[in-house]
């Protein structure tokens, strides 16, 4: 197989690692050569997930290292420490994969100040922080990638409320920005925008049979996505063969989006 389709010897940074997509986008680089540094707020978790992926290196007699760092990256404080982990450690960054996120789903005229915020801190300012944090690292390298894991939510209306939607759109705009700006350091900045994914988040919902009706009747594949295909995604926009793709958002929706009457 071609270099120019693997991440050997690439360093991935992934958020929100140890669950659902986060975890799919940290096997899915792991098998394609990529060592990494996962972050998650539950360090138990990342552990076992580490462990996991070393024993399969080991059984290839790769040499790949994986890493962990447990913090909570809504905060600030837990960005700082994140920086400061990464310097003690003498970790390299060329890839960084935003997708920590969460939602409340509440109506417009039922979102108080603090639970707006609580959204936008987790999905919107730990990207940009963290990007921001990063671009030195990122820079030095003269051809990195970051890749945002947006929302269908931040392209049309879904009935995920107001705040998860407007986090998703402003997301997707700050890739385009940051594309454009960091191009000429040699980073290119991607998104991907998901509809339905089979995880832990979704699960509730799916489980409602006339719910989940109107799902696959919105989705000309008429099911439901799985979070590895989201994390294929992710790693094609990090690989060398991408290298002239930058401030785009790939739909990963099983045709959702291009569906009208």
């Amino acid at each position: 197989m071609s270099n120019r389709w693997r991440l050997d010897g690439r360093n991935a940074l992934i958020t929100g690692a140890s669950q659902g997509i986060g975890r799919a986008c940290a096997h899915e680089f792991w098998s394609l050569g990529a060592n990494l540094t996962l972050v998650a707020r539950d360090d138990a978790t990342l552990d076992d997930f580490a462990d996991e992926l070393m024993e399969l290196a080991r059984s290839k007699a790769s040499d790949q290292c994986v890493e962990t760092i447990s913090v909570d990256l809504a905060e600030g404080e837990g960005r700082e420490t994140l920086l400061d982990a990464l310097e003690e450690r003498n970790l390299d960054v060329d890839v960084l994969v935003n997708n920590v996120g969460g939602n409340t789903v509440l109506a417009a005229i039922d979102l108080d100040e603090a639970r707006l915020n609580g959204i936008w801190q987790t999905n919107l300012v730990s990207a940009f922080e963290l990007s921001r944090l990063l671009h030195p690292r990122l820079k030095q390298h003269g051809n990195a990638a970051i890749v945002n894991v947006a929302s269908v939510s931040g392209i049309t209306h879904v009935r995920t409320g107001v705040a998860y939607g407007m986090s998703k759109a402003a997301l997707v705009q700050m890739t385009k920005n940051l594309a454009c700006e960091w191009a000429c350091d040699g980073i290119r900045v991607n998104a991907v925008a998901p509809w339905y994914i089979r995880t832990r988040r979704s699960e509730a919902a799916l489980k409602d049979t006339d719910y989940l009706e109107e799902v696959l009747a919105r989705t000309p594949m008429n099911r439901i996505g799985e979070p590895s295909e989201v994390a294929a995604a992710v790693a094609f926009l990090s690989m060398p063969c991408a290298s002239y793709i930058t401030g785009e958002c790939i739909a990963v929706d099983g045709g959702f989006l291009r569906y009208g009457f």
